[in-house]
Parts: structure tokens; C-alpha cells; sequence
């Protein structure tokens, strides 16, 4: 089903700086609203129900998963994660563009069932750089740590199925990047006459 608002799916390993980017764009960019994921690991430092996620136990996911609540869902670093059905159609069935932070499996997934959702990989400069950073956040022990990097391996090798890439290595222009790809998704000729019909219309366009 063709909806007037896209669909940006923005995806990374743990670490390359998703979250920190897709906030700044929606600092910037009044269009945008952002979906919230579920998801049955606890909260980190400063996160709120209903801000960064939907924090649910695992048998209340379940149950979400039973009902066909989800338009993708998959597990992650031993924690389930969700993208709600309901909210994402509503959102651009209004016309509203609709951003979404997943891991890459559930990105693949949303794009089988929406092709024209535009799918953004962020990638970090280097392992090296990404083991840094994760050791500068202060969330994870070490073991998590190790998991994560040896996650990331795996991870990184499916930013070849995506649309877009984005090397946050500066993140003033890893950002610039972001908001590229958003403003020229809106301009493609099918995207326009999606959210501007009564334009196309009048001047005969189909």
C-alpha cells in the first residue's frame, strides 16, 4: 500500500552513533516524526518508557507477536525488538514521514513489505574507532562490549543491501549526509506525487 509520507529505516551496529544522529535530524527537521520501537531490555541511563522505547517484558512481547502487532520484530543482543504496525500506518497515512532506528534485520523486513521505504546504513570510520566509542559510552561491561564488536562484523556486512550509507566519522557531516538523503528522497518524482496528488492532478501528471 502507497502512503502520502515515506518511510526512512536507519540502521548500525551498536556504537556508530544512530541514535545521537537521528536525534539531531529531528531537532532539525519539523516533518519528521520518529516511530518507537518495543523492546524487553531494561532501560540505560536517562531512557523513559515512550521516549527512546516501549519497554516491555518478554511474555507482553510475545503476546504483541501472537496478535500481529509488529511489522517487524527481531532479537538483538539477547533482547527482542519491535517496530509497532498500527502507529507506522497511521502516521503516514496522514502524511507524516516517519523515521525509524533498527537493527538490519527488521530494516530488510520493512523493505520487503514497504519497497519504497528508504533504507540508511551508518557506518563507523573503523573497528577501532567503534571499540572506542563504545568504551567512552560507560553502559556496557566488557563482556557486552566483546559481543558487541564481534556483532558489529556481522552487522556491517549488510550496509551492501542498503539504499544509503553514512560514514559517521565527523558527525557534523554525517548529519549533513542524513538530511541530504531526507530532503532528496522528498523531491523523487513518485514520492511527490504521493504526498502532493491534488498537484499532479491538476497539471495532468499521473
Amino acid at each position: 500500500m502507497e502512503y502520502p509520507g515515506n518511510l526512512f529505516v536507519v540502521a548500525a551496529p551498536s556504537g556508530a552513533g544512530k541514535s545521537s544522529l537521528v536525534k539531531a535530524l529531528l531537532e532539525l527537521d519539523s516533518h519528521l516524526t520518529v516511530s518507537i520501537s518495543h523492546s524487553t531490555r531494561a532501560p540505560r541511563g536517562q531512557e523513559q518508557n515512550g521516549r527512546e522505547y516501549w519497554f516491555v517484558s518478554e511474555a507482553e512481547f510475545r503476546a504483541m507477536i501472537e496478535r500481529g502487532d509488529f511489522f517487524e520484530w527481531a532479537e538483538v543482543h539477547g533482547n527482542l525488538y519491535g517496530t509497532s504496525r498500527a502507529a507506522i500506518e497511521a502516521r503516514m497515512a496522514a502524511g507524516q514521514d516517519v523515521v525509524l532506528e533498527i537493527d538490519w534485520q527488521g530494516a530488510r523486513q520493512i523493505k520487503a513489505l514497504f519497497p519504497n521505504a528508504i533504507t540508511i546504513f551508518i557506518l563507523p570510520p573503523s573497528y577501532e574507532e567503534l571499540l572506542q566509542r563504545l568504551h567512552r559510552r560507560g553502559e556496557d561491561s566488557a563482556d557486552v562490549i566483546e559481543t558487541r564488536m564481534a556483532n558489529a562484523r556481522r552487522e556491517v556486512a549488510q550496509a551492501r543491501h542498503f539504499d544509503y550509507v553514512i560514514i559517521n566519522a565527523l558527525f557534523e557531516t554525517a548529519l549533513f549526509d542524513l538530511k541530504t538523503v531526507v530532503h532528496s528522497q522528498r523531491l523523487k518524482y513518485a514520492a511527490l506525487r504521493r504526498s502532493k496528488p491534488a498537484v499532479f492532478g491538476a497539471l495532468g501528471l499521473d
